[in-house]
């Protein structure tokens, strides 16, 4: 049962909500104004000009791939290893729960510097892929890479407590009764992780595109070659492009808020279901 949330009476509470709207404002709302301002501060022409540019188009395009690779990847590994540590008791499991965190307590720019040192020319597997022809480093696969490292523990750790305590009794039921891996994976697994996946997945996403970090250390940050957005903001505002930089800004704004929207139209969506099922179960 939700907890009763009671109205503010003193005057300390109201102190307090009055901090929080504030500091809300002056760290998330002004800069976020502040961009789109500057963005159409030159006029519509400019900013279509600005959208219309090669480097643009090529940047967003880029990013847009990232995520597009990214998240179904994370998808699948993240539902395979949440069902192996929550459904099997093997030895190095608590180890395999604690690897999947590094990507949390890893600084990005180191990340991206081991995959430069292991995979760039500098490293014996960077070598034997250059010999064959194969680039990975300052080129988009690296990009996928870094970012694949970097969001690898989104939607396994949403999972992981959620399959275990919804436990494997309705799967040993279905079991029971004749159904097959695949069907029971189907018809009783991901009904019940379906709200959560996507929650991961909408993460997952939003994490891919903003990242800046790993992906500048392995991009070589080579214009219309491996030009992320992000990337593409800081180099625009340090040749001076001031207009062009903050519609790059801009663009990854837009990015940033339709994925907030989505991740607010699902938890809505859980808590109507929840409250449902509340309801159901009193009556």
């Amino acid at each position: 049962m939700a907890k009763a949330v009671k109205r503010p009476s003193q005057t300390h509470q109201w102190i307090l909500i009055g901090l929080g709207i504030v500091m809300t404002i002056l760290l998330l709302i002004v800069p976020l104004v502040l961009i789109f301002t500057q963005a159409f501060s030159g006029g519509l022409s400019l900013l279509w000009q600005n959208l219309n540019e090669d480097y643009m188009k090529h940047a967003f395009g880029l990013t847009l791939l990232a995520a597009v690779l990214t998240v179904p990847i994370n998808l699948v590994f993240g539902i395979l290893l949440a069902w192996c540590v929550t459904h099997y008791d093997f030895f190095g499991r608590r180890l395999l729960v604690t690897l999947v965190e590094i990507p949390y307590a890893t600084s990005p720019v180191v990340a991206g510097f081991c995959y430069l040192v292991v995979y760039g020319l500098e490293g014996a597997i960077g070598k034997w892929l250059y010999a064959h022809d194969v680039q990975l480093m300052f080129a988009w696969p690296g990009i996928i890479m870094v970012t694949l490292f970097i969001t690898a523990p989104y939607i396994a750790r949403i999972l992981m407590p959620l399959m275990q305590k919804q436990g494997t009794e309705e799967e040993i039921a279905a079991l029971s009764l004749g159904a097959t891996g695949w069907q029971i994976f189907r018809d009783v697994t991901l009904p019940n992780i379906k709200w959560a996946l996507l929650y991961g997945a909408v993460i997952t996403n939003a994490r891919a595109v903003g990242e800046f970090g790993a992906v500048a250390v392995v991009s070589g940050t080579i214009m219309n070659q491996t030009l992320t957005l992000p990337l593409l903001v800081e180099q625009l505002n340090n040749d001076y492009k001031t207009a062009a930089a903050f519609t790059a800004a801009a663009l990854l704004a837009c990015m940033a808020l339709l994925t907030l929207i989505l991740k607010t139209a699902m938890e809505w969506r859980q808590e109507r279901r929840e409250a449902e099922s509340e309801d159901s179960r009193i009556s």
